[in-house]
């Protein structure tokens, strides 16, 4: 099935979405959830007095950005957005990201499927592709549908399922 949208039109039912996530799991920090997708994330993270040096120059812009402060430290959430059929190029622009900058989560949501990633990731079973993390904790990029008739993520449809 095509769905025929933006990708320009997910950001914002998906910034609601996350909002709410982050509301739900963070319940005692402030949330923060940006539409990031046309500034770079020093600029962003500035903006809300966090400054993240290994992002100063680089050229990383974050589709919706989520940030949980609490007590002086902060925790990032990273979302990119697609209204096509998922590439190994998109899961390979946000690998890069989070290999950089270490978010807590991060999601590679698509309105249509998972494309070229649907053999990698379910018949040849690498979801070694979708680590990330410091090497003391390793994390999983999170590669979801967004159901267009209810605004939400397809939960069944997240790889990793855990």
């Amino acid at each position: 099935m095509t769905n025929k949208i933006s990708e320009k039109s997910l950001y914002e039912p998906i910034r609601k979405w996350l909002q709410k996530y982050l509301e739900d799991h963070y319940k005692s920090s402030e949330v923060v959830v940006i539409n990031s997708h046309s500034q770079r994330l020093d600029k962003v993270l500035l903006q809300n007095d966090i400054q993240c040096d290994v992002a100063v120059g680089i050229d990383i812009q974050i589709d919706v950005l989520g940030i949980v402060k609490k007590a002086g430290r902060y925790k990032l959430f990273f979302v990119e957005a697609k209204a096509a059929r998922l590439t190994l190029r998109d899961l390979g622009q946000l690998w890069a990201y989070v290999k950089l900058i270490n978010p807590e989560e991060a999601f590679l949501i698509t309105s249509e499927n998972f494309g070229g990633l649907d053999k990698i990731l379910k018949v040849f079973k690498r979801e070694d592709m979708l680590d990330f993390g410091d090497g003391r904790q390793i994390k999983k990029i999170q590669v979801l549908l967004w159901d267009l008739k209810n605004n939400l993520p397809d939960l069944s449809s997240k790889i990793p399922k855990i």
